[in-house]
């Protein structure tokens, strides 16, 4: 007999999203789940959309299951693989590293699989539209799409991924990493300038040379600081950190840099040591106090960020040989401001230390420059759901508050509503939540806590109507 239950909402089917509806679907089979996605590509999102061959993932293969109890899962689909996939993966000294586009095939064949399982009534739904709002009803949610469909839901995942950061630069020359279409008439005669000298910067030079632009790419960030590589690495145990190095950053700092000396001596790479703070870093985070961790983001971030997400080799070996050959130069600069003129923008860049401002006259201004804080997002569902007090930022302003079970506090602090997230939405709370191994078991766990508490619910009202 079909269902009678409201769906289940999740928002958002990039890997955050896809992997908490597979979950539930499976744990709830008596409701379905609904998993929207306002681009059309379910199961990639932004991050495993892309068709070039060398945007390769910075995690090694062996550690991309999308399953925490199943860590080969991945390495065994990638056995099965045609040919045409292998040749979409790059072996290195430091481990099997496959490219975005193909993670992303793999993570579409999970959907398809979930969605041909029999069964009397589907569990899993598509929805290809944006969801623009969440209106209390009772018992749950009337959900609003942006072709004016409405739909009851029992409750909802916010799972919308890493936000657009406001976009600094206001001409009509800048454009977005991921969207290919502005990049089609390129010069070879007059330089491209990228914001942002990280992992996007990379995959932004190596597309840009893939499709065959031959001129020269200008990459500015504040600091001026490229990714570091990953390497070949050796087992090293979780460093003991003493309870006065979990309050204070700049004692933690000296435990870990005595660590790497430790393990320097030892002829361990230091990039071993981070490796194992893993399963720590999220608790470490939580018990820094508040100026700590501001302090944090202000100091030692961007030093983090780029010793933290290391590039795979191969993306390493592009970026070095357009260094050495000239065709890429990293500047440590701001942009002070920008001009339109005729088929081009000048932009005005202050170097550290330079007296004054250099002009620099280039055809496109790629926006690398970073992930947006929910405090100051677009979005519109966000912005909805703030308005109407229903969500709060985190006290940092980078996600959303949230309830130890990740249900999404509200503007008094209660959690009194089912809505809930995962993922990069979570960057304030735990820090460490953008990438697969994090995520994954993110996914899974929050997947058992909405559906008993949504059995519980219909389990509380069928006892009423009785």
């Amino acid at each position: 007999m079909r269902t009678t239950l409201p769906p289940l909402a999740v928002i958002g089917a990039g890997f955050s999203g896809t992997m908490a509806a597979l979950h539930l679907s499976r744990l709830m089979p008596e409701r379905p789940v609904l998993l929207c996605e306002k681009s059309g590509a379910f199961a990639r999102g932004l991050a495993y959309a892309t068709g070039c061959s060398d945007h390769l993932l910075n995690v090694r293969a062996t550690n991309m299951s999308a399953f925490p109890d199943q860590p080969d899962h991945f390495s065994r689909w990638l056995e099965a693989c045609p040919l045409d996939g292998v040749a979409w993966t790059r072996s290195t000294p430091a481990g099997l590293f496959a490219a975005r586009g193909l993670y992303g095939r793999y993570l579409t064949d999970l959907l398809l699989t979930a969605l041909s399982e029999p069964g009397p009534a589907p569990r899993l739904m598509l929805e290809n539209d944006e969801v623009v709002d969440l209106v209390p009803a009772e018992d749950g949610f009337e959900l609003t799409l942006a072709a004016g469909r409405r739909r009851r839901v029992a409750g909802a995942i916010l799972a919308c991924g890493n936000l657009r950061a406001p976009r600094g630069s206001r001409s009509r020359y800048t454009v977005d990493p991921w969207n290919d279409a502005p990049l089609d008439d390129l010069r070879p005669d007059l330089p491209l300038l990228i914001i942002g000298t990280g992992l996007t910067m990379v995959d932004a030079v190596a597309a840009l040379r893939q499709r065959g632009f031959a001129g020269m790419i200008l990459a500015v960030s504040r600091r001026g600081l490229l990714p570091q590589v990953h390497a070949a690495t050796a087992p090293w145990p979780a460093p003991e950190i003493p309870a006065a190095a979990r309050r204070s950053l700049l004692t933690l700092l000296r435990v870990l840099r005595d660590e790497t000396r430790r393990a320097a001596a030892a002829g361990v790479d230091w990039r071993s040591v981070i490796d194992a703070l893993r399963g720590a870093s999220i608790g470490l985070w939580r018990g820094l106090p508040l100026a700590e961790q501001r302090r944090f983001l202000r100091h030692v971030r961007a030093f983090w960020d780029v010793h933290r997400h290391r590039m795979a080799p191969p993306a390493a070996e592009i970026i070095g040989r357009e260094l050495a050959g000239g065709g890429l130069r990293v500047m440590r600069a701001r942009v002070v401001a920008v001009e339109d003129v005729a088929g081009h923008a000048r932009v005005s860049l202050r170097e550290r230390g330079a007296a004054a401002p250099r002009i620099v006259e280039v055809q496109r201004i790629i926006d690398a420059s970073g992930v947006g804080r929910v405090a100051d997002t677009d979005d519109l569902l966000l912005r909805r759901l703030m308005g109407r007090g229903l969500i709060r930022p985190d006290a940092l302003g980078l996600g959303l508050a949230v309830a130890d079970d990740l249900a999404v506090l509200d503007q008094r602090g209660e959690a009194g509503r089912s809505l809930w997230t995962l993922g990069p939405l979570l960057r304030g709370t735990l820090w460490e939540c953008t990438a697969v191994p994090d995520i994954r078991t993110q996914a899974e766990e929050l997947a058992r806590t909405v559906a008993l508490r949504l059995q519980d619910a219909a389990a509380d009202t069928a006892r009423e109507t009785a």
